[in-house]
Order: structure tokens, then sequence, then C-alpha cells
């Protein structure tokens, strides 16, 4: 799903929080963590990944079970919008 074309869902504070931080990472790097250093919340992850905003970037070899993502231009295109869903 392209989430830059899809007007029906809302992108939650959460979300949103998350994606800014790639802004200023290399390659659009996610954090793993949140400024309080607990994971970021695998449904956070989960539902960018589906709405097109991240994207999985490579597999994690120490925590495979960790989903290391990166932003993708469509989440740039979201968070550059002036009038936010």
């Amino acid at each position: 799903m392209d989430g830059s074309s899809d007007k029906s869902f809302k992108v939650s504070s959460a979300q949103r929080k998350w994606l800014t931080r790639g802004l200023a990472q290399p390659g659009g790097k996610l954090p793993l963590f949140d400024e309080e250093g607990r994971k970021v919340s695998p449904q956070v992850v989960k539902k960018c990944v589906e709405m097109g905003w991240a994207q999985p970037w490579f597999a994690n070899p120490t925590k495979p079970d960790w989903l290391v993502c990166k932003l993708t231009d469509a989440g740039r295109t979201l968070l550059s919008d002036p009038h936010p869903l």
C-alpha cells in the first residue's frame, strides 16, 4: 500500500514522531528505541511499513526479531505535508 496516496488513514502522533527521527539519520535509518531507551512499539513499525512510510532495511544479526527500517520517499512526503492527515 502506498501511504502517500491513502487519505483514509490518519498518521498517529507516535508514528509521526518515529518517522521524523529518520529525517536526520544517514539513509533515513529509523531508531529501534525511543528517546527514553524503550523499544519502539512493534505496532508503530508494522503500520508504518504497511502504509509504505518505512521499509525494512536489513536484518539485524544480533537481534533477528528486531526490524531495522528506513524512511521511504512516501514517508518523507508525509512528513513534509503542511496539512497532515
